[in-house]
């Protein structure tokens, strides 16, 4: 977390939560909810209008993904100064990219150690790591299946309606579960 961020929270302490205003999609992109898009419905709901404004501005994307993390509810935020940020999830809390060299790297820019895999019913690809669970982002499937032919990888079957609770992570955290 920056420094930054810790000075805040000192300096105000109890800043209400925020819920609904930012979404992280299946592909690593951020999208910012205003209450257009979260009238319109859930943020992983398929409907184009729920989704919001794709987040582009390079800076704000960085400063996001160093102050993303969860709660020990399995509830994934943005910590914004004082104020938590709660995001909503298309799919996981965590995008993983794969090198050819079968590495992987999450969304977030941090690196990961594989030590599970799993696929669904639909042929997703998810990574279980010590930083997280997540998602094999759709572009690496060439690199992910090359890695599952060779041996590397040996993907356990999982249905994903079970992830979450089985991962311990919330897709759509509500004010209610937050103030509870």
């Amino acid at each position: 977390m920056d420094e930054m961020v810790k000075a805040a929270l000192i300096k105000w302490p109890n800043v209400p939560h925020c819920c609904g205003w930012l979404g992280l999609d299946a592909r690593g992109n951020w999208y910012m909810r205003d209450d257009a898009a979260q009238a319109a419905g859930p943020f992983a709901g398929g409907n184009a209008q729920s989704k919001g404004s794709l987040l582009k501005h390079d800076k704000l994307i960085d400063f996001i993904q160093r102050n993303y993390e969860s709660d020990a509810g399995g509830r994934w935020f943005f910590q914004n100064g004082p104020q938590r940020v709660y995001v909503e999830l298309e799919a996981t809390p965590l995008i993983w990219r794969v090198a050819p060299d079968f590495s992987i790297t999450a969304h977030t820019g941090e690196p990961g150690r594989i030590q599970r895999c799993f696929i669904d019913q639909h042929g997703r690809l998810y990574l279980e790591t010590a930083m997280g669970f997540g998602l094999v982002h759709t572009q690496d499937m060439t690199y992910a299946a090359d890695a599952v032919e060779s041996g590397l990888w040996v993907p356990e079957p999982a249905l994903s309606s079970e992830l979450p609770a089985r991962f311990g992570y919330v897709r759509r955290p509500s004010q209610a579960q937050i103030t509870a």
